[in-house]
């Protein structure tokens, strides 16, 4: 038994839903920790690719940047459907917190009002001044849009205050979901 964290190896874990406000806060807070995830796409063959990306929120819509004739933008145009993995990165089970956002990717092509807006959203300053890029021009590329249609929100520390840790959103929907959980 664990003396800092007892609750952390409670069985069964809990199953409560987390009410939908309470979890898209949670969530919202997630896509302001950190703008890095891990976009997944598939590739021709069927193989999965992961890649580490910057991305940017508008509510929970995502915008990423991605390279021109990457296989990113390959996948996203032979198939949509993508999955991106955002943690807060930190130390052991207690403070765990992530979500998978499962959507639609849709690319945006250049000087269309949803590229524009998706622009006002991107904070593409930052990396051209990291890159060593001109900062009067944004970069002039396709941006992709994220719609998420399922977010599984994961944070363990919930289990302590009686809460499954693992949540799911869906946009429209009236109650939350949990996914059932133990530990191994």
């Amino acid at each position: 038994m664990s003396i800092a964290h007892p609750w952390l190896e409670q069985e069964p874990w809990p199953t409560k839903s987390m009410p939908k406000e309470m979890l898209e806060q949670r969530i919202e807070r997630i896509l302001t920790l950190t703008n890095i995830g891990y976009l997944g796409t598939t590739m021709k063959s069927g193989q999965p690719i992961v890649s580490p990306l910057e991305f940017y929120a508008d509510g929970f819509t995502l915008y990423i940047f991605p390279q021109p004739n990457s296989p990113k933008i390959k996948s996203i145009r032979r198939d949509p459907r993508v999955a991106i993995a955002i943690a807060n990165p930190m130390a052991g089970w207690a403070c765990v917190m992530g979500c998978q956002i499962f959507g639609t990717a849709t690319l945006l092509d250049i000087d269309t009002p949803e590229w524009e807006h998706g622009m006002k959203v991107f904070k593409w300053q930052a990396s051209s001044t990291e890159l060593g890029r001109q900062l009067e021009v944004p970069p002039q590329g396709q941006l992709a849009r994220i719609e998420p249609e399922r977010i599984v929100y994961t944070e363990h520390l919930m289990r302590k205050y009686g809460y499954a840790p693992r949540q799911i959103w869906r946009p429209g929907a009236e109650e939350t979901q949990v996914v059932p959980g133990g530990n191994v």
